[in-house]
């Protein structure tokens, strides 16, 4: 398995459905925060549920698909950044983040998202990165500006949650357009 240091004690990793224990217990502590903009958090509520959210990832991996990697820090998993949609035919993905409290303010989820689109553009040769996020959820859009990416669309209430319907804005940055 492959580590990439982020910081001298965070690593960014595969996050595997064997890891469903280590993941579920994060998810107990993260879900509160990140329910709101990580659709699968409430789905993953559970040893069953948290095996196939991660199961699924997996499987969508083994077709050159969806990816998921964790973010360890001081050996504790807090986090993770994702392939929400990776299209290698097409040329584009998009890229999901998320954190638990403990760990927010070190760069860490900025550092692992810049990993996970230098691979799509360089090693894959990708075209286009995308990133969606609510408006509301500021840390996810300054994110997003410090990777380089360019605000393009504001897609008004998308999606529900909490029988509320909420906007999201979609962020990009081009391939040459990557430093």
């Amino acid at each position: 398995m492959f580590s990439v240091d982020l910081t001298e004690n965070a690593q960014l990793r595969p996050l595997e459905p064997w890891q469903a224990e280590e993941f579920l217990a994060h998810m107990d502590r993260a879900r509160a925060t990140v329910d709101r903009w990580i659709p699968w958090a409430s789905v993953s509520a559970d040893l069953a549920g948290a095996t196939a959210t991660l199961q699924r990832y997996a499987d969508n991996a083994a077709k050159d698909g969806q990816r998921l990697y964790g973010i360890w820090l001081d050996g504790v998993l807090v986090g993770g950044t994702m392939f929400v949609a990776f299209d290698a035919r097409i040329g584009n993905c998009e890229i999901g983040v998320w954190l638990e409290p403990s760990a927010t303010g070190r760069g860490l989820v900025t550092r692992a998202a810049r990993v996970l689109i230098d691979w799509a553009f360089r090693t894959r040769g990708l075209h286009r990165a995308e990133w969606h996020c609510n408006p509301d959820n500021i840390d996810s859009s300054n994110v997003a500006r410090r990777l380089g990416m360019t605000r393009e669309a504001l897609l008004r209430q998308a999606y529900p949650w909490n029988g509320v319907r909420n906007d999201t804005e979609i962020w990009a940055v081009l391939a040459s357009e990557w430093k």
